[in-house]
């Protein structure tokens, strides 16, 4: 039976509550004798937006790289858009798969750090995967691209390559890339900790105009507050590899129903 996590609202407009677009079904993680994650069952609902707050350590992180399938975890299934991105029983050894690949790509993440190539200008770096991966053509690559970088505030910085940007420039472009393979749910790892904190602002600008402009579904790890407040339809907290509350934004933020979160609230909004 899978524990109560508070469900998303229906968005206006929709008839019925539609089915998880992302699923965690008792889903472990554990380097050894540490268990960051502890059967976990969570669900993203198409379209929505979900920012996944808790202190350091808490299992945050570990729920996005499992989707990237940059972790495996230790037990449980995935799903992904009604496809089984992961399906581990205990003690078995999760395998690779062709079906994972083809999932994987319907993902799209930015990372604390940038992640881009040197040497690459910003319409080259947003073209790669695209060509490389999606085997797009090299003209409708170069003109989403462009698109792209337009869309994040970039279109005067197409042939700069990263070390002449600065860090938020850097991290528009990762967005950019990101978007330009077309993926259904978007993941942020913390896309601000990493930046200046004048240049925070721009960052946070172009997530909040694809929150509010798009039917993208986006989740979202930030230790940003106010931020996952203004644009989330549900915020999860999180502790010990846990889902602790679940809620709309404004009640977690101004009547948590936990103590572990009004705890986790006070420490952070007061700095």
């Amino acid at each position: 039976m899978r524990p109560s996590i508070e469900p998303s609202p229906v968005r206006a407009g929709d008839a019925l509550d539609p089915d998880p677009i992302i699923r965690f079904d008792n889903v472990s993680k554990s380097w050894g004798s540490n268990q960051v994650l502890k059967s976990l069952n969570f669900d993203v609902r198409p379209g929505e937006k979900v920012s996944i707050i808790g202190p350091s350590g808490s299992g945050k992180t570990t729920i996005l790289r499992i989707l990237m399938t940059l972790e495996t975890p230790t037990e449980g299934t995935v799903t992904v858009d009604g496809d089984v991105l992961w399906s581990v029983a205990d003690g078995e050894k999760a395998r690779e798969t062709r079906q994972l690949r083809q999932t994987r790509r319907k993902i799209g993440m930015v990372f604390q750090q940038f992640n881009l190539f040197p040497h690459m200008t910003s319409l080259e770096n947003v073209m790669e995967a695209p060509v490389h991966v999606l085997r797009m053509d090299r003209k409708e690559a170069r003109d989403r691209a462009a698109d792209l970088l337009n869309l994040v505030g970039l279109g005067k910085h197409m042939s700069h390559t990263p070390p002449q940007l600065s860090g938020g420039q850097q991290q528009r472009m990762a967005i950019a890339r990101a978007l330009a393979m077309r993926p259904k749910v978007m993941l942020f790892d913390e896309p601000t900790s990493a930046l200046d904190p004048e240049l925070i602002g721009e960052v946070l600008n172009v997530i909040r105009n694809l929150a509010h402009s798009t039917d993208m579904t986006m989740l979202m790890v930030t230790h940003e507050m106010r931020f996952a407040e203004e644009i989330s339809d549900r915020v999860v907290m999180f502790d010990h590899g846990r889902a602790v509350e679940s809620g709309p934004p404004e009640r977690i933020f101004k009547n948590p129903l936990e103590d572990r979160t009004r705890t986790f609230l006070r420490a952070v909004l007061q700095h």
